[in-house]
């Protein structure tokens, strides 16, 4: 059995933005509130951190700013996954260096890669990796599926120790589970999936919901850990709605928006995102004052 990185929800993090500069004070403010919350873990720099638009400097400037303001508090996990594995070797030596506790590496994008490239991939950028690798698997963004053979074979290197599952299939999620058993620990990568991927063995969820509501994100996997299955699905589904806001146009458009309500930051985001249309806007705001997260 390999070392767990976390256990419960841990919040891919916006990285707020000031025109066109990230906004460093809002960024420290949200950390702080994510880890005064309860939160279990931050990831920084992925997908919802708009990691894909940031320069090389930002991102290693945004990855070493949450490592220090952290400070050991909880895990920090960065993502330093590309398309490119020459840039996802260097990133990880650097996030390593600066004391990420683990790399969460996306699946090749744009380019793509057979089953095998990725295998290949993955494994050159854990071997220069010093810290525990989570692998990421979302075929929506990426054009490309990591499938549950893959997984397994991977799961045998030493620094490969989950999989963040977003593929959204739960037979596919079931099949990583049974092959894979303890050599890798599974993580929903859907905030709608938490609970289904938690009653196949799941150690938690990497959540954007956790943005607005970390403490009851972590509450619904405290549940299912304390064996209240009913009262972890109940929490759940109660936030069902909200998350569907949260995902009625691409992530992390309405996250963004979310967090800007909440006062973290401006409703910015770098093209070719843009700002949440109007009427889904209100349709996010009004759940948010539904679940008494803003005013």
């Amino acid at each position: 059995m390999k070392n767990t990185v976390f256990t419960g929800a841990a919040t891919a993090i916006v990285t707020p933005f000031k025109g066109e500069e990230i906004d460093y004070e809002q960024f420290g403010r949200l950390i702080e509130w994510q880890i005064a919350e309860g939160i279990n873990a931050i990831v920084v720099a992925g997908t919802t951190g708009e990691g894909s638009t940031l320069t090389d400097e930002e991102h290693k400037a945004v990855i070493k700013y949450c490592v220090e303001k952290v400070n050991g508090r909880v895990p920090v996990i960065a993502g330093t996954g590309s398309n490119d594995t020459a840039y996802a070797i260097s990133l990880t030596k650097y996030a390593c260096e600066v004391g990420a506790d683990a790399m969460l590496l996306i699946t090749p994008y744009y380019n793509k890669a057979t089953q095998k490239g990725m295998i290949e991939s993955f494994r050159r950028v854990a071997d220069i990796s010093t810290k525990p690798c989570i692998l990421y698997n979302v075929p929506s963004r990426t054009g490309c599926n990591l499938l549950p053979e893959s997984v397994a074979e991977l799961s045998r290197h030493e620094n490969i120790v989950a999989i963040k599952e977003a593929c959204g299939n739960i037979s596919q999620i079931a099949k990583v589970a049974a092959l894979c058993g303890d050599k890798i620990d599974i993580y929903s990568g859907n905030d709608d999936q938490i609970v289904p991927i938690l009653s196949l063995g799941g150690k938690g969820v990497i959540s954007v919901l956790s943005n607005v509501a970390p403490k009851e994100t972590v509450a619904i996997c405290e549940k299912f850990a304390a064996g209240d299955i009913q009262g972890a699905a109940k929490l759940q589904l109660e936030y069902l709605e909200l998350i569907d806001a949260l995902f009625c146009e691409v992530n992390p458009i309405p996250v963004k928006a979310a967090t800007a309500a909440m006062g973290f930051g401006e409703n910015s985001l770098r093209l070719p995102l843009t700002p949440m249309e109007p009427a889904h806007e209100a349709n996010l705001l009004s759940l948010m004052r539904r679940h008494g997260i803003i005013k």
